[in-house]
């Protein structure tokens, strides 16, 4: 997690990123892809941008590194102003959501020819390509050319290309997509160790993904912004409280918690044999102090404590404000 302070976090002047009012639309007749849109990403994080389909987030990408012109609003990467390749070149990372490679280069060419491409010299690049082939775990397939390359190999490769030389900035659409569990995995380790070398947009549809690797989240829907701010405040982890408790969670049992815990508010949702009991708690509330109090009020009244979770997955939270 970013150990910056909240305040820094929400602060657009000192993001990474910075669009405001960005809108774009294919066609004088077509809805917005981009309506309005003004969210942020701090320095240093890993954002997961969130969305349905058609909430405009390869759009979104699409216009940051200068692939589509927006029809109104704007772009500050890096605080250098919109994109430009000679003033951004080697500090910025994008991964396509369909990147396409040249099948006739190795391995080790494609991510020369990138390096080249960045602004580095020969010697720069050749290290910087043999780091991102260890990285995503393609060394022995470095002189392989990629037309010879499986789909998740070659997802990994185009990762490299992304990360080559460590960009202050990157922006990766759907980077697993296609990958399976154990290469999910490595990159999704590879990922987390760029925490701090640099700053990460990652967009994707696995929202447990998401949640495992991220400090800052953007949800979108039809190109507005929803909702933007840290995992804990999107899934309420300060706030919310969730009990997976066994049978006996009575009304006397219940009315014994209100009791004991005035202010919050307790709702009892049905499960198997038992019940999930949702404790939604008053701001500034001390949350370990209050389950101590749940535990012990519980346990008084022969009711089994199976689970707790804090705050929703950011799966419910994605669900619960579309």
């Amino acid at each position: 997690m970013n150990s910056a302070p909240l305040d820094a976090l929400h602060d657009p002047s000192t993001a990474a990123l910075r669009v405001d009012g960005l809108s774009k639309r294919y066609g004088r007749r077509s809805a917005w892809a981009l309506d309005s849109l003004t969210c942020h990403v701090p320095r240093g994080v890993i954002c997961g941008l969130v969305g349905p389909n058609g909430a405009g987030k390869t759009t979104l990408y699409s216009v940051i590194s200068g692939f589509l012109p927006q029809e109104a609003g704007t772009v500050d990467i890096l605080g250098e102003g919109p994109f430009d390749p000679w003033r951004l070149r080697g500090r910025l990372g994008v991964l396509p959501q369909d990147a396409a490679l040249d099948e006739r280069l190795t391995c080790r060419e494609f991510l020369l020819y990138m390096g080249a491409l960045q602004g580095l010299s020969g010697k720069e690049a050749a290290q910087a390509a043999d780091v991102a082939l260890d990285e995503v775990n393609l060394t022995d397939r470095a002189r392989d050319r990629i037309a010879s390359l499986s789909h998740g190999m070659r997802r990994r490769l185009s990762a490299a290309s992304a990360l080559l030389a460590q960009p202050e900035l990157v922006l990766l659409d759907e980077p697993m997509a296609g990958l399976d569990p154990v290469q999910a995995a490595s990159l999704r380790e590879v990922l987390v160790r760029q925490r701090g070398r640099g700053t990460l947009v990652v967009s994707s549809h696995n929202l447990v993904e998401l949640e495992r690797i991220c400090d800052w989240v953007i949800l979108l829907e039809k190109g507005k912004l929803v909702q933007q701010g840290t995992v804990a405040e999107v899934t309420g982890r300060g706030v919310h409280v969730g009990w997976t408790v066994g049978p006996g969670l009575d009304a006397a049992v219940l009315a014994s918690l209100e009791a004991a815990l005035p202010g919050h508010t307790l709702r009892v949702e049905a499960q198997g044999d038992g019940a999930l009991l949702h404790q939604a708690t008053p701001p500034g509330d001390d949350l370990d102090a209050s389950a101590v109090v749940v535990a012990r009020v519980l346990a008084a009244g022969g009711v089994a404590i199976r689970g707790c979770q804090r705050g929703r997955s950011l799966e419910e939270s994605f669900l619960e404000r579309l």
